[in-house]
């Protein structure tokens, strides 16, 4: 079976839905879904995010909507050129629950700015990785995991004191959607090239 380097050229994701080339499957949940219009961590973190306006859309949501190679329809990042292969990021919940647990903290998710929040799978696998999301009534989204999502120092602001170094490595993955398609929260089936079911 591939290893850790297998990698599938973006031009051949186009078939991967229906074909064998995502043979795992890992049943997760989407926990969350979070849509930002516009960023609330900028300037310098000693000053705190930027508050929530009045005519702000709610960030988090139901259903999202995924356009191939752009990104999340209404997200700050949706065609921004700034950040081709980050558009979208997905997180694990399991990773955030050992980040509370190493620092006595309840972790906030939302504090993270992730777009994805899944449970279920080592997210931190699909690195450099093919995979698809599937929710019941819709077709699977494909995607290219991409960098890690690395933290930054907003983290030790917004999330918990030393959440900026317990993040490293479970900060989730920078993805792009390589197909058209809708997200929705509840159980969901994500296939991969490898195993990345937890244990």
């Amino acid at each position: 079976m591939a290893g850790s380097d297998h990698r599938i050229g973006s031009d051949g994701l186009a078939e991967l839905a229906d074909s064998a080339d995502l043979p795992f499957r890992t049943d997760v949940e989407i926990a969350l879904l979070l849509v930002s219009r516009r960023h609330r961590y900028e300037g310098r973190p000693a000053d705190g995010a930027l508050p929530v306006r009045t005519d702000d859309p709610d960030e988090l949501r139901d259903r999202v909507e995924l356009r191939a190679g752009l990104g999340i329809v209404g997200d700050r990042y949706f065609a921004a050129r700034a950040h081709v292969h980050a558009s979208v990021t997905v997180i694990g919940l399991e990773g955030l629950e050992d980040v509370g647990r190493s620092l006595d903290v309840e972790v906030d998710p939302v504090a993270t700015r992730r777009n994805v929040f899944l449970r279920g799978a080592d997210v931190e696998m699909l690195r450099g990785e093919p995979f698809s999301l599937q929710v019941p009534g819709s077709a699977a989204v494909l995607f290219r995991g991409y960098r890690l999502a690395n933290p930054c120092a907003w983290m030790d602001h917004e999330v918990a004191p030393g959440a900026f170094r317990a993040m490293r490595g479970r900060g989730g993955v920078r993805c792009d959607p390589e197909s058209d398609g809708v997200l929705t929260l509840g159980p969901a089936v994500l296939r991969t090239v490898r195993p990345v079911a937890l244990d």
